[in-house]
Parts: C-alpha cells; structure tokens; sequence
C-alpha cells in the first residue's frame, strides 16, 4: 500500500512511500523515455536532497515511469531556456564537470540511494544509475553508453564497475549489456523478471529501513571511502577532461552538423543503423530525438 504525500511543487518526478522509512522518486518524463534535462535533474537531486534531511526516511529509490528507466541526456531542445540547476565553474569541460558532480553527489547523501532500472538506461541514464549505491535491474533492460559513437562519455565510470575488458568493448562500440550482463559484470546487484522488479526492490529497501540510520550512513561511507582511495573518484574527475578534448574532435563536429542538415532524430539513427541497435532495432520505439 502507498501512502500518498503532496508534493506540489513538482511534476517531472513523482515521490511516495511504498513502505515505512522508504522514500521513491519516479523520473517522470515517460514520454521522452526520461530524457535528463535540466528541470528534471533539478528536481530529482532537490528531492534526494529533501529525504536525506527527512528523519521518516531511510531509504530511496529512483525509478523511471514509462519504457524505460532513462535514455540519457536530453539532445532535443529540452534545455532551451532553463539554466543548469547548480552552478558550476565556467570553462573547458563545464558541461562534463556539471553532471558528474550531480551523480557523484548521491554517494555523499547521508541515506542510501537505490536505482531501479528497467527499459533503456543509457549515457547519462547510466551515469545517474552508477552513482547510486545499489543497483537492481529487470533481467531485460539495456544498459550502454551510444554516446561512444560520435564523442566521449562525461562520466567514465566502466573500467571500474563492468572491468577493464568489458568496459573496453562497450566504450569502443558503444553496445549495451543485458541487465543479467550488468549482474554478471558487477554494475548491478541483482537481475529480476520486469514484472517482479518494483515489489522485489521496496523489499530489499525495507530491510535496509530496518537497519539503525546512524550506522547504516557510516558503513555507507565505509565503502565509498575505499574506492575513493582506489582512485574511483580522481579517475572519472580526470575522465571529464577528456570529453572537453572530445568535443573539439573531428567527429563530433561531423556529428553536430548532421543533426543541423538532418535532424537530430535522423542523426542518431544514422549513426546506430550500422549496428542495427537502440533506435534502429524495429522492435524498440522510435520517440523524437531526445537522449543519446
């Protein structure tokens, strides 16, 4: 049973409490399969942020409504006219900076965050489920960095979660793993059947409920803390370097361009035809280009 809370102030996530001390937050952009602009982003870390400080929560969850968990950044005008939710310093690599201090914040939440994914979680999709502290995903959903294809992704997280062989084959093809793939490889915790997924996950959420707060947020930082020292957060701060010398290559300016003369939607089908994936297989929806 939910216990239904009114949260006014915001429409691109849902929040309620499927159980005690669990706190949910469902990106809700279904239409564009959840695509992260910037109002979303805003609202989803404002609503972390909001239930860290709740002394009912324990836990959360976020979800995505719709087919898909998140598809990744918004590519199609969703930006236009907002302003980035945080300030972060101007100059090379801006952009990478911004968003991996979004998703790298999650860790430094008092509470624990679970992403729970399903559908497509792709580029930036990935990045926000990365930084979450556990990771349960239907058996079925997909879980890439496309982005590969025309640039260089902002958050480099998969030489540390998926190992240096797989993360090698997905960052120089741009294919997606299967959400048993991403269980197998160490990205996720746990793989269950779709339609098992929200019952199995608000129940792993009130075990840790259960657990004192106070020791559950330091045995949290327990683990943080040693893959920090491993190198985990200089490395992908180091990555977003990186993808500001990405945006001045060839490529990606071959790439932009095709979406000016084409369109963005004709853009990105173009560049994943040849391997007859995410938007080009017939089975997947085609929505209008909005996420990488």
């Amino acid at each position: 049973m939910q216990h239904a809370i009114d949260y006014a102030d915001y429409d691109l996530v849902l929040l309620d409490d499927p159980s005690p001390g669990v706190r949910r937050i469902t990106l809700n952009r279904p239409e564009k399969r959840n695509a992260l602009n910037h109002p979303l982003r805003g609202q989803l870390l404002q609503a972390l942020r909001e239930g860290d400080q709740d002394d009912s929560v324990r836990v959360q969850i976020i979800r995505g409504a719709g087919p898909s968990f998140s598809a990744g950044y918004d590519l199609g005008g969703g930006n236009d006219g907002h302003e980035m939710p945080f300030y972060t310093p101007a100059g090379e690599g801006q952009w990478p900076r911004h968003v991996t201090e979004s998703w790298m914040s999650i860790w430094d939440l008092a509470k624990p965050v679970i992403a729970q994914v399903h559908g497509y979680c792709l580029a930036g999709g990935s990045e926000l489920a990365t930084g979450c502290d556990l990771v349960y995903v239907a058996e079925d959903a997909q879980m890439g960095y496309p982005a590969v294809r025309f640039g260089v992704p902002d958050m480099h997280f998969h030489a540390w979660f998926v190992g240096m062989r797989t993360a090698m084959e997905m960052m120089l093809t741009g294919d997606s793993i299967s959400g048993t793939e991403a269980v197998e490889r160490g990205w996720a915790n746990r793989a269950f059947p779709v339609e098992d997924l929200d019952e199995r996950v608000v129940e792993i959420a009130s075990r840790i409920a259960k657990m004192p707060p106070d020791i559950v947020s330091l045995n949290k930082r327990i683990v943080h803390r040693g893959m920090e020292i491993m190198g985990l957060r200089t490395a992908i701060r180091a990555g977003t370097e990186m993808c500001a010398l990405g945006t001045h290559q060839k490529s990606l300016h071959d790439f932009v361009a095709r979406t000016r003369d084409q369109g963005l939607t004709s853009a990105l089908t173009d560049r994943d035809g040849a391997f007859g994936d995410y938007r080009t297989a017939s089975e997947q929806p085609r929505n209008s280009g909005t996420a990488s």
